[in-house]
């Protein structure tokens, strides 16, 4: 056998992987989407990788994807596949250098005499501690767990969390919980002054002073009927 034989493997894999779904076509709109939601500036972390679901797009092979992909980037969003139906769109996708996927990932069946085993919870991973302020322009990420702080969190800031986040000082940056999905994810502070919430996606921006019951006191955020509901901690 050649010495070279064992120098690698190609097995499957299965990955943890967001999908970014797109819904317009139009970057200014897109532009102003990100922007929204969080801020103009670029995300210091690490990229994180994500799909480009683009199945929902009515002629997604006119998608400038020269601009696209830049724009995500700009917000920490690398993408490394495109996904859709239509074969067609493997030729675009690989222009760009990415995998091109036509359908969702689906988990595999488990055999007929395996007992399936229990859902894990949505915070599997340990909770993320940080107790130390959280400056403008930096960001803290728990990923697939919650997220504690011990201390402020200033304007320009952001914290992420796969589950619960929760802030025991003053918090004035963004904090969006649940990143993955997870409705049930909520963010408790002893002082709401945010920027912008966010559960699963769904989102609010503080443009107009809360009310004199939740401002500066202790809150919580959490979904409801697909609502974003803010209300003061005891309510």
């Amino acid at each position: 056998m050649s010495q070279t034989a064992n120098t690698y493997d190609i097995k499957s894999a299965s990955l943890d992987v967001l999908a970014f779904v797109l819904r317009s076509n139009h970057l200014d709109e897109l532009t102003q989407a990100l922007e929204s939601r969080f801020g103009n500036r670029a995300k210091p972390s690490a990229a994180e990788a994500v799909v480009l679901d683009v199945a929902a797009l009515d002629n997604p092979a006119d998608l400038a994807l020269d601009r696209v992909l830049p724009l995500l980037g700009h917000y920490g969003f690398r993408v490394v596949a495109l996904r859709h139906p239509d074969p067609a769109l493997e030729e675009l996708a690989h222009r760009f250098g990415l995998a091109h996927v036509t359908g969702q990932v689906i988990a595999s069946k488990p055999a007929a005499n395996e007992v399936p085993a229990a859902p894990e919870g949505p915070a599997s991973a340990p909770t993320m501690i940080i107790d130390r302020p959280v400056r403008a322009g930096q960001q803290i990420y728990a990923k697939g767990g919650d997220l504690v702080v011990l201390a402020m969190v200033s304007a320009g800031a952001e914290v992420i969390a796969d589950g619960n986040i929760h802030v025991y000082a003053p918090l004035r940056g963004r904090a969006l919980a649940g990143a993955r999905g997870n409705t049930a994810a909520r963010i408790f502070t002893q002082c709401m002054e945010a920027e912008l919430v966010s559960i699963a996606g769904v989102y609010r921006t503080i443009e107009q002073a809360l009310p004199d019951s939740i401002r500066g006191k202790p809150a919580q955020v959490f979904l409801e009927n697909e609502r974003l509901v803010i209300t003061a901690l005891g309510e």
